[in-house]
């Protein structure tokens, strides 16, 4: 086990922002379409983060034309350009699965005040 430790810390990225769960965030991630590149931004909540060193995930939910979409990006993926965070969220749960549950006003989450 800790082979693999050892030979993902290089693969490891340090230039993402800190973001929790229930933060809403941006995810610049560039898709590969035969010869062509894109970059396509991904916003929504931050339902879950899981895992630990090189197979850490996190997973954003969003709600496109009344349909729920859900995408779980690898957090060291190369292809991950930039994350951005729109806003901080306050909860006080470390998985938000039963924002799956709800509709309108009820999946509403508190915003983090910063100073």
């Amino acid at each position: 086990m800790d082979i693999i430790h050892e030979v993902g810390k290089e693969q490891l990225r340090t230039d993402l922002p800190e973001f929790g769960v229930g933060d809403t965030v941006k995810v610049h991630y560039k898709i590969v379409e035969g010869e062509k590149e894109r970059i396509q931004i991904f916003q929504g909540i931050v339902l879950q983060k899981r895992g630990m060193q090189i197979s850490k995930t996190f997973t954003v939910r969003k709600i496109s034309n009344g349909i729920a979409v859900e995408r779980i990006f690898p957090l060291h993926s190369p292809h991950i350009q930039k994350i951005e965070v729109v806003r901080f969220g306050r909860v006080r749960r470390a998985k938000l699965f039963y924002l799956r549950r709800v509709k309108g006003k009820a999946a509403r989450v508190k915003e983090k005040r910063r100073y």
